[in-house]
């Protein structure tokens, strides 16, 4: 995909639309009164020529004579050399001075005390601009109208008009030439702290996350674009370090079950290669050497399965493909998975339900949320003790999943830390530290939350643990519920 043009571009662009745009509705405007100021001259022109003519009407006798005298005519004098045209007609039609067929306006309507008309006509193929005017001549008998017409071509008007428009014209273009050339330089000189910006963030390592924009460098409008840059650049630093505590826990947790199994593995080749009658008199001993390697394996693959899980549960496809699941069921899976491990420490194990209620979630990592709730709450709970898993719906539609005991809870302080990979509240408790960080991570990639509280405050004994799902979207059908 092509990317955009240039910013500074762009802004000159957007700059120049509308001051274009004004500058053609000035220049239309400035033409507009030019035109009238030029229309208005030459009419002026042509009633005051029809007035010189109109004046120089005298009475020969019983008839109206006319003549053309120089001065009716000086005023068309131009270098565009116009061509004018005069006719003047009695009451009878007959031509008094003039051309015969001068074309005078189908309908008079004379204005003012002039009683004259303008309008635009065409006479041997030439556009004219016209007037006809009237003038009583008395006599002893009456009166008689004479007509009176004077038309010219419209090249002197023409070059009137540009004359008067073409400088303001001329002025606005260089003005928008100017004002373009000065917001290209502003828009350089403004951009300059994007430039550096860009490169600032080019020279810099990758792998290296100690970036800080300097926010006070940079104009107002560009400080929230820096403040993201360097919060994405913390968060990016923080997650790496927490990768690189991750990666150095796990290997941590995972170095010392593969050495123990080394050190057994070469104890029992050494054993059986070199006193090989031993081997059958020490039986205990061996078959204690081979529980010891058994519980170290089954600690790696514990290991490396909820690391999996976590990995798993981190991906951005934990996020998305969510179904409606029966919490209540997933729940009743998990007690009933986990009721051997319950039973073997002597723990009272109940569910709590009452008919089905649904959370998007997607079914394996559901199960996985469940199972470490509960087997972390059955490890850390005495023999003999109790714990309850609930499932229960809150007035605004959220679903909630606890799991309660009466085991020695966890400390104020420390609830934060127990989400936390690795972290374990009791070292002399067998598990990885990473139960409660799985179910936090999957929490998150359902869109739910995890509190942590006392079942008893006053004692700060017990603990629950409570995850609300958001309500669904749409409703499922009830099925019977659980007990």
């Amino acid at each position: 995909m092509a990317g955009r043009a240039s910013l500074r571009f762009r802004l000159a662009l957007w700059l120049l639309l509308p001051m274009s745009v004004f500058v053609a509705i000035c220049g239309w405007l400035t033409w507009r009164n030019a035109a009238g100021v030029a229309d208005y001259v030459q009419d002026h022109d042509l009633l005051s020529s029809a007035k010189v003519l109109s004046d120089r009407l005298i009475w020969e006798g019983d008839d109206v004579q006319a003549s053309v005298p120089p001065s009716a005519l000086s005023l068309f004098v131009s270098p565009e050399r116009d061509r004018v045209f005069l006719s003047v007609t009695g009451a009878g039609g007959e031509v008094l001075a003039g051309s015969a067929d001068f074309p005078l306006p189908a309908v008079r309507k004379p204005e003012g005390t002039d009683r004259a008309q303008w309008y635009d006509t065409e006479f041997e193929g030439l556009p004219l601009r016209a007037v006809v005017t009237t003038r009583a001549m008395y006599e002893a008998g009456g009166a008689r109208d004479i007509t009176i017409a004077v038309g010219k071509t419209q090249k002197s008007r023409d070059r009137m008009l540009r004359s008067l428009w073409w400088p303001s014209m001329e002025f606005l273009l260089i003005a928008l030439v100017l004002a373009i050339a000065l917001a290209v330089a502003a828009l350089t000189l403004e951009l300059r702290p994007i430039v550096r910006l860009s490169q600032q963030l080019a020279q810099r390592d990758p792998m290296h996350l100690d970036l800080v924009v300097d926010e006070g460098a940079l104009h107002g409008e560009l400080r929230p674009v820096a403040h993201t840059i360097n919060r994405f650049v913390a968060q990016l630093k923080a997650h790496s370090q927490a990768q690189r505590r991750f990666i150095a826990d796990a290997a941590h947790q995972l170095r010392t079950p593969l050495a123990m199994q080394a050190s057994q593995i070469e104890f029992a080749r050494y054993t059986r290669q070199h006193r090989g009658d031993e081997w059958a008199t020490r039986r205990a001993d061996m078959d204690a050497m081979w529980l010891a390697m058994q519980t170290s394996n089954r600690r790696l693959v514990d290991v490396t399965n909820k690391l999996l899980l976590l990995a798993q549960a981190e991906q951005d496809e934990a996020h998305t493909g969510l179904e409606r699941i029966d919490l209540c069921a997933a729940a009743l899976r998990c007690v009933e998975q986990l009721a051997a491990l319950a039973d073997r420490r002597g723990i009272d194990l109940g569910l709590e339900a009452d008919g089905s209620l649904f959370v998007m979630a997607q079914p394996v990592l559901l199960d996985a949320l469940a199972s470490n709730l509960l087997d972390n709450a059955l490890r850390y709970t005495q023999e003999g003790g109790r714990v309850t898993m609930g499932v229960c719906a809150r007035d605004d539609g959220a679903v909630l999943l606890t799991v309660e005991d009466n085991g020695p809870g966890i400390a104020p302080e420390a609830r934060e830390r127990v989400f936390e990979r690795f972290y374990r509240v009791s070292q002399d408790t067998e598990g990885s530290g990473l139960g409660l960080a799985i179910v936090r991570e999957i929490a998150h990639a359902f869109g739910a939350s995890v509190a942590l509280e006392a079942t008893d405050p006053q004692a700060q004994r017990g603990l629950r643990v409570t995850v609300s799902f958001p309500a669904p979207s749409t409703s499922a059908p009830e099925s019977p519920g659980l007990t």
